[in-house]
């Protein structure tokens, strides 16, 4: 007990002596402070210093605020621009990924994540989420020469066509990749050669024809009065091949640009099918081909461009009386399917290989069985696009053997205008 009792008298002379020097502490610096006072009172010089001092530090204090405003709208400037560019990135239909020094990825858009099928690339290896060697070469060449690299290769189980652009960044070691998904334009470039090939070879037949009765009436045949005849009327044929198949390329040209604006008036289904039925009656009676018209009752009047849309009846008409054999049918019918109405044109004639159907309504296409029927190839190619152009769609459904039906459908109120 005695112990303790002497500790806190210890304690409390130690609190006794501090208490002490800080109050003398105190006590001196208001009498300097004061003493300062009463020497600014009768020295006006020095009180003029005083208060320079204190503007000194007034003005000290507003540009110290000043730069801290200035910093926070830089601050404010490099977050909007980054925003944007984020914003932008994620728009992009361009794969962009940036990876570390060690090839992980730290970020990814989400256009790259789809053209890969990785759902988040961040974290994986550059390896990982491309999983292609070709690409994966392109990267690594980059990372040991410093320089670009690009390189583009053929995804066949994806059906697609990518190119790969790798630039380094030569300050941290990392790289920027930027994958571009060139598969539309490897297509519209496949569909171009393929149109320049077709439209060569069906110049070529109808040329050649040509220069050969060209030939034969030079080399005598022009002396003979009735073969000269003969061989004008199958000159007459070959020049109206090509001036139908140039209209025909012409209006498809046309079409697909836009520049044939639909005249959308109230049309009646019935007066549509019967009015084509009448223009093609002529060629299905010296084909020695029935041509009838069903009308089912109930299917409404429709909007739609008549003259069009004849053109389509016509051209699917002609192609079913041309395959279908003498002694045939082609039947014409309409009926309502939801909000559309449906046309369709039947046939009992060679049908259409399976192979074939999802083709024939390209350029040019032709199934070979109609190599020698004559033709463009380029009817059923006008007559998807006026129906597309309507709002609809058109198709085919066959079996080889056993005839065709052509179907189109077009939105049964008014469409386009």
């Amino acid at each position: 007990m005695n112990w303790f009792l002497g500790i806190l008298i210890i304690l409390l002379l130690f609190m006794t002596t501090w208490l002490g020097w800080h109050y003398f502490r105190l006590r001196r610096g208001l009498d300097v402070y004061a003493r300062t006072l009463r020497r600014a009172a009768d020295d006006e010089q020095t009180l003029t210093n005083l208060l320079e001092e204190e503007r000194g530090l007034e003005d000290l204090s507003n540009a110290v605020k000043a730069l801290a405003l200035t910093e926070r709208e830089r601050t404010l400037g490099l977050e909007t621009e980054r925003d944007r560019l984020a914003a932008v990135l994620e728009q992009m239909t361009d794969g962009v990924l940036i990876a570390d020094a060690e090839g992980r990825i730290q970020f990814a858009n989400p256009a790259a994540g789809k053209l890969f099928e990785v759902p988040s690339p961040l974290g994986h290896t550059v390896v990982e989420v491309i999983r292609q060697h070709q690409l994966v070469q392109a990267w690594q060449r980059s990372r040991e020469t410093g320089e670009a690299q690009e390189e583009s290769v053929e995804l066949p189980t994806l059906h697609q066509f990518l190119q790969l652009v790798v630039l380094p960044d030569r300050s941290t070691g990392g790289s920027l990749l930027l994958v571009q998904n060139l598969t539309r334009v490897r297509r519209l470039e496949t569909v171009r050669r393929d149109f320049v090939s077709n439209v060569s070879h069906e110049l070529r037949t109808p040329l050649a024809s040509l220069k050969a009765l060209t030939e034969t009436l030079r080399d005598g045949a022009l002396e003979d009065p009735k073969a000269a005849r003969r061989f004008l009327g199958r000159i007459e044929t070959e020049v109206d091949a090509l001036t139908q198949m140039t209209q025909e390329l012409l209006e498809l040209t046309r079409i697909e640009s836009g520049q044939v604006p639909l005249e959308l008036k109230s049309v009646a289904p019935s007066q549509l099918l019967e009015s084509a039925a009448d223009r093609m009656r002529a060629q299905a009676e010296r084909a020695g081909v029935s041509l009838r018209v069903e009308i089912v009752m109930g299917v409404p009047d429709f909007h739609a461009d008549a003259v069009r849309l004849q053109q389509v009846l016509v051209n699917l008409i002609h192609n079913a009386i041309k395959f279908t054999r003498p002694g045939g049918e082609v039947v014409l019918s309409a009926h309502v399917e939801g909000d559309f109405v449906c046309f369709a044109v039947r046939d009992t004639g060679v049908g259409i290989p399976e192979d074939d159907l999802e083709r024939i309504f390209e350029r040019f296409y032709k199934a070979d069985r109609a190599r020698s029927g004559g033709g463009t190839g380029l009817g059923l190619s006008i007559a998807r696009h006026i129906v597309e152009a309507h709002g609809g769609k058109i198709w085919a459904e066959s079996v080889e053997g056993r005839g065709s039906t052509f179907f189109f459908m077009v939105p049964a109120t008014a469409s386009k205008d």
